[in-house]
């Protein structure tokens, strides 16, 4: 991983008010004052820059969690809170009554829950699995189609308007993934939905359920093709501002009290100006999901130029090895044209 991420166990991740979990059957809270139950064992599935924080919120709400990951080394800080490990995605599903998966891109999301050893050789009536990856339409609907056939439930949860809250301590920057940032997306089975309401409200703010499964990958896409397109146009406003004698710290506040304001612009904009790209959201995966978008677009015959504009430029900045810094490093690809425009 490019950046510093660690996990950040002294943060003090609050329940949504009224909510309670019960964590696994022997487990007791008779002293939490009313709310939502929560009864299993819970997986996790794929531990990266999104899924390890996701995890460990769910660790330190007091859930009975257990990880596995493709780098099992990745799985250690999680163990080192109380999770357990399963060498395969099919031992996961099989000893845990709900399963969530986090998965880089829809070849992973599908092979972890299809292919050999996956998930859905774990599944069995009366299971749940939870796919938080973002994919394209198909994937999703491939995958639920899979799980459904064991007789186990399938939900599809897409997390938009994602943000990182970021603190100093001694020398390093923690990221930390903070529930009251985060929007879902639900689709797929609504039972289900039901079922995993108070581990959700762990993760999140507030939740969309949105029917058929798919409509949520959809709408994801759509959500990531225009912040993609956004820091784009910011990263050109930075270098034009710079370039006319503007100070860019002052530009990004004029644009903070402005109705174009966006607390992506007031968090990236900072660390932009210093040429800094702490990875929040990688490059890689901006770049992905706005390759998705472009084909979802063209299965529809909806032209998305400035879309397809920004994809280019995320692709020039992984062409310069940016690939695993966080998104907003694009505008290094800003500043290569124009050195190439100048030789």
């Amino acid at each position: 991983m490019a950046a510093a991420f660690l996990l950040c166990p002294r943060v003090a991740l609050p329940l949504r008010r009224g909510c309670r979990l019960v964590v696994s059957c022997s487990a007791s809270s008779s002293d939490a004052p009313g709310g939502v139950e929560f009864q299993g064992r819970v997986g996790f599935l794929g531990l990266g820059i999104m899924g390890a924080p996701m995890a460990s919120n769910l660790i330190k709400a007091g859930c009975d969690v257990t990880v596995w990951n493709r780098t099992k080394s990745k799985c250690d800080p999680l163990l080192s809170l109380g999770a357990k490990f399963e060498a395969s995605p099919a031992r996961v599903a099989s000893s845990c009554d709900v399963t969530f998966a986090m998965l880089a891109d829809p070849e992973s999301a599908a092979e972890v829950a299809c292919g050999t050893n996956g998930a859905a050789e774990g599944m069995a009536p009366g299971k749940g699995y939870v796919d938080v990856s973002t994919v394209d339409d198909v994937t999703s609907k491939l995958i639920g189609e899979r799980i459904t056939s064991t007789g186990a439930s399938f939900l599809e949860v897409n997390f938009c308007h994602h943000a990182w809250y970021l603190r100093k301590c001694t020398s390093e920057i923690h990221f930390c993934l903070v529930p009251e940032t985060i929007d879902m997306i639900t689709q797929g089975d609504e039972s289900l939905y039901k079922r995993v309401t108070p581990l959700l409200d762990v993760m999140g703010k507030s939740r969309f359920f949105l029917g058929d499964v798919g409509n949520g990958a959809a709408m994801k896409l759509v959500v990531n093709m225009i912040m993609g397109s956004m820091m784009v146009s910011f990263a050109e406003g930075l270098l034009l501002s710079e370039k006319v004698g503007l100070d860019r710290n002052t530009v990004i506040e004029a644009i903070s009290q402005g109705a174009i304001n966006a607390p992506m612009f007031s968090l990236k904009g900072p660390s932009m100006v210093k040429a800094s790209y702490p990875t929040a959201f990688p490059l890689k995966h901006q770049q992905k999901d706005l390759r998705l978008a472009l084909a979802l677009a063209e299965s529809v015959s909806q032209p998305i130029p400035t879309a397809a504009a920004a994809n280019e430029l995320y692709k020039a900045a992984k062409s310069l090895g940016l690939a695993n810094q966080d998104f907003s490093a694009v505008i290094e690809a800003l500043k290569a044209k124009v050195q190439s425009s100048q030789q």
